[in-house]
């Protein structure tokens, strides 16, 4: 897969997205709740864009946004935040609960 991988979303949908650019990674060297970009050119004179979520035990496409134009950033801010914003919450729970049944087994 080739795209850009994301570093980065800042909370302003006017700030710019931090990537860093993959040319060739495989999906299964990603981390847990990383999101790969990609993008290629639609049949008008847009972009399609993606974004795929890595879990912990498959690659999910997160969400497919077709013929953007121009600078797309602020279309797919909103998606990308909240995702990112869900992950981080679901990772904290799950940490919190693996925690509360080790301290329950002691």
């Amino acid at each position: 897969m080739r795209g850009a991988l994301l570093r980065c979303v800042p909370p302003h949908p006017t700030q710019p997205i931090h990537t860093v650019w993959i040319t060739d990674v495989e999906p299964e060297r990603l981390h847990p709740g990383s999101i790969l970009l990609s993008w290629k050119t639609s049949l008008g004179d847009g972009m399609d864009v993606a974004a795929h979520l890595r879990l912990a035990s498959a690659e999910v496409l997160l969400a497919s946004w077709p013929d953007l134009h121009g600078d797309w950033t602020a279309v797919v801010h909103p998606t990308l935040h909240e995702v990112i914003g869900l992950h981080t919450a679901l990772s904290i729970a799950t940490d919190a609960l693996q925690l509360a049944n080790h301290l329950a087994t002691r």
